[in-house]
C-alpha cells in the first residue's frame, strides 16, 4: 500500500504547487491581508492547494511520513516554473537551476531514510511538548522576519510555516495512520488541532508569499516541512533514521547541494503583479494672458 500513498502524494504535490502559485501572486498584488478573499483567483487557489493538502493527507494514511514527505519536494521544480507563467515571463536560469538543486538534494537526503511502516504512537504529553517547540520556532521567526527585509525575510517566514505545515503533517500521519479500521480514534484532540494548525499554515504562507521571492519562500516550506516531519516521525513515532556510517557522506553531499539552491534562489529580484506607477506629473496652471495697452 505504500505504492499507493506514494502515488496519491505525488498528485496532491502537484496541486499544492499550481494552488501556492495562484496565491502568491494575489498576496504580492494585495499583500497578506483580509483584502485576499475578495480575489477570485486567491480562492481558486486555495481550493486547488487544499484539494493536494486533503490528497496529501490521504497518503499519509498509506505510507509514513518518511516515504510521503520527500514527494512534495519535486514539485519545486514545477512550482516556480508556474509562477512566473503568472506573471508573464519566462522562468530566469537561475530559478530553473536552483529549484533543481534544492529538489535534487533534498529527495537525495529523503531517499538516504530508511523505508519502514510502523503503526504510529503518540502521547499526549509529548503532542503537547512537539507543539511547543513548534511555537517557539514559528514566534522566534516571526520576531527574526520583522527586523530584516528581502529575501530573508521571505526565508524566514517560511521556515515558520514550514514547522507549522509538518506539525499538520505530523498529526494527520498519527490520526490516519492510527486508526486502523476504527473511526472512534477520530473523537481526539489531535483531529481538532489538524484544522487550526493548517489556518496557522497558511496565513504563515501567505505573508511569505506577499514578499514577493516566491522561489526563496516555496523552497524554504518544502525544505523545512520534510525536514521536520522526518525528524518528528523519527522521535516522536518510532519511524527509523539512517544508521549506516557509510550515509554520512552522501548525506553532506546533499545538503550541500540544498543549501546551495536555496542560497542561489535567495538572491533573485522579487516579483511584482503591477508595475511600479510613476507619481502624476503636477497639473499646469493656465497662466493668465496679460493685456496690451497701448
Amino acid at each position: 500500500m505504500t505504492w499507493v500513498g506514494l502515488i496519491i502524494a505525488l498528485a496532491g504535490a502537484l496541486g499544492y504547487a499550481l494552488g501556492a502559485a495562484l496565491q502568491q501572486y494575489e498576496a504580492v498584488a494585495e499583500g497578506a491581508s483580509f483584502r485576499l478573499i475578495k480575489r477570485r483567483r486567491w480562492w481558486i487557489g486555495g481550493i486547488i492547494g487544499f484539494t493536494g493538502a486533503c490528497l496529501h493527507a490521504v497518503a499519509l494514511s498509506f505510507a509514513p511520513l518518511v516515504a510521503v514527505q520527500p514527494i512534495s519536494v519535486a514539485t519545486l521544480v514545477f512550482a516556480v516554473p508556474l509562477a512566473a507563467f503568472m506573471y508573464g515571463r519566462k522562468p530566469y536560469k537561475a530559478e530553473i537551476f536552483g529549484s533543481i538543486a534544492v529538489a535534487v538534494g533534498l529527495l537525495w537526503l529523503m531517499l538516504l531514510v530508511p523505508r519502514h511502516n510502523v503503526i504510529p504512537r503518540l502521547s499526549d504529553g509529548a503532542a503537547v511538548g512537539f507543539l511547543a517547540v513548534i511555537a517557539v520556532i514559528t514566534l522566534v521567526t516571526h520576531f527574526m522576519a520583522k527586523r530584516v527585509h528581502g529575501p530573508n525575510r521571505a526565508l524566514l517566514m517560511a521556515v515558520g510555516a514550514g514547522a507549522v505545515t509538518a506539525s499538520v503533517s505530523t498529526f494527520v500521519r498519527v490520526v490516519g495512520g492510527g486508526m486502523q479500521g476504527d473511526w472512534g480514534r477520530l473523537m481526539h484532540w489531535f483531529t481538532i488541532a489538524i484544522p487550526v494548525l493548517l489556518v496557522c499554515a497558511v496565513v504563515l504562507l501567505q505573508r511569505s508569499y506577499a514578499v514577493g521571492y516566491f522561489g526563496i519562500a516555496y523552497a524554504g516550506v518544502q525544505v523545512v516541512d520534510p525536514i521536520t516531519s522526518v525528524l518528528a516521525g523519527a522521535i516522536l513515532l518510532g519511524e527509523p533514521l539512517p544508521t549506516s556510517p557509510s550515509t554520512a557522506i552522501p548525506a553532506l553531499l546533499a545538503s550541500a547541494l540544498t543549501i546551495a539552491g536555496t542560497i542561489t534562489l535567495g538572491r533573485l529580484a522579487p516579483d511584482h503583479s503591477h508595475p511600479t506607477t510613476l507619481p502624476p506629473t503636477p497639473a499646469r496652471h493656465p497662466v493668465p494672458a496679460t493685456s496690451e495697452a497701448n
